[in-house]
């Protein structure tokens, strides 16, 4: 099927989009070519084109706590917060530690949406999480699994995790750390700082956070390989990062929208919804990730879509589960960043786009003659709240509910498929 898109505004400039079956034909400026005969024409006047988004962080809770999300609701959401493609940690029940499971989460996103979005699985870097030897790699690397993680279980032992990178490497998986020291500030319920002070709770220092990243960084400097520092949250973690990349070590970081947008006083009044792990840090932490999204210091976006139950949020602070969702709002609140001239929009679209891709080595759409012909079309200024009747997650543990916020999706397709 052949299927043009006109009129739409992609990059600032109006465009026409051609589709030949699942690929991009071309992409040409508004009017410059008449419409082909039967195509299937779409105007898309007033309306943004983006390639689909891959997000490489995220938790769709598939097997085991499915009462919270399951991998039909989150990639319902991913489809309709832009996605295209969903990487998933390995934290279920069973963990993602065998093949079997790999090949049970990868039957169950075809079977639940046939045309995409696609799902990546990542495997355990641990049996169970335990940190206590390494998972069979290879036997889930050839099942499916496109990266490695111990995901929320820092691996604390350093010869293990070193064999951990040098496996990995060798089978061209990235390994992701969630970089944490437990034993510092153990027991912690947000940020160590004013905050926490003013409301008598235990904090997280932000070096917690730093000195597992100098380790990981250090380690792959050693052995020559890469290294992928997840949902960067604190100025310390971002100047370690960028001493690795000064010295030529292949590191990678991503952070998320959360940590852009909200600060640790989020948490006043003792709000649950804004717990996450990493936390919340100061204002100055948030603008200096600002800032390293512009310099290229942090590679990419993610959600870490993290979907609870309400009775799992809906309780004191220090009985809550960390983590807030982000499928659904990701797409408006990084367009929000655009609006307010903190990113480009071109700069958006490498963040959740050609990055990942090129990181975990997965197809994407640049719009050249070929590309898959993943995209979607947003209305860049449509006001709208979030709501349980609004979000696709089974979840909606967010401190965004009832915000208003600009941009949201309108139609997407993946491999030339109309799927919203």
């Amino acid at each position: 099927m052949t299927v043009c898109i006109t009129n739409a505004r992609h990059l600032g400039a109006p465009v026409d989009l051609l589709v030949s079956g699942t690929s991009v034909a071309t992409l040409t400026p508004a009017g410059l070519r008449p419409v082909p005969d039967g195509c299937e024409a779409f105007d898309a006047r007033g309306l943004v084109l983006m390639p689909s988004l891959i997000d490489a962080h995220t938790h769709l809770r598939e097997p085991g706590y499915e009462y919270k999300e399951d991998i039909a609701s989150g990639l319902t959401a991913a489809a309709h917060g832009g996605f295209g493609a969903v990487m998933c940690m390995a934290n279920t029940h069973p963990v993602n530690d065998t093949a079997a499971v790999t090949r049970f989460m990868l039957d169950r996103a075809r079977a639940s949406h046939p045309n995409g979005p696609r799902l990546y699985p990542i495997a355990a870097a641990t049996p169970g999480l335990k940190g206590e030897e390494m998972s069979p790699l290879a036997e889930l690397r050839e099942a499916g699994c496109v990266a490695v993680s111990n995901d929320g279980h820092p691996v604390g032992n350093t010869e293990l995790l070193r064999r951990i990178l040098e496996y990995a490497a060798d089978l061209g998986l990235l390994f992701i750390d969630h970089c944490e020291d437990t034993r510092l500030g153990k027991g912690w319920q947000m940020n160590e700082g004013v905050v926490s002070g003013l409301l008598g709770v235990k904090g997280q220092p932000t070096v917690g956070e730093a000195v597992q990243a100098a380790r990981d960084i250090m380690l792959a400097e050693y052995l020559d390989v890469p290294v992928h520092i997840a949902h960067v949250s604190a100025k310390l973690t971002l100047d370690v990062i960028a001493w690795g990349k000064a010295r030529g070590v292949k590191v990678s970081a991503e952070t998320c929208p959360h940590y852009l947008l909200l600060d640790e006083s989020a948490l006043d009044g003792y709000n649950t919804a804004a717990k996450t792990s990493p936390p919340l840090r100061t204002v100055q932490d948030r603008d200096a990730l600002r800032e390293a999204l512009k310099s290229g210091l942090i590679d990419i976006l993610t959600t870490d879509h993290a979907p609870h139950a309400t009775h799992e949020k809906d309780t004191t602070l220090d009985a809550a589960l960390c983590g807030m969702t982000g499928l659904d709002l990701a797409l408006a609140l990084t367009w929000g960043l655009v609006h307010d001239n903190v990113l480009t929009e071109a700069e958006m679209q490498h963040l959740w786009c050609a990055r990942p891709a090129e990181l975990f080595h997965l197809p994407h759409n640049g719009f050249a003659p070929g590309d898959p012909a993943d995209f979607f079309l947003m209305d860049p200024d449509e006001i709208w709240e979030p709501c349980p009747q609004t979000l696709y997650s089974k979840s909606c543990n967010t401190p965004f509910l009832g915000k208003k916020l600009r941009g949201r999706l309108k139609h997407h397709w993946i491999a030339g498929v109309r799927i919203v």
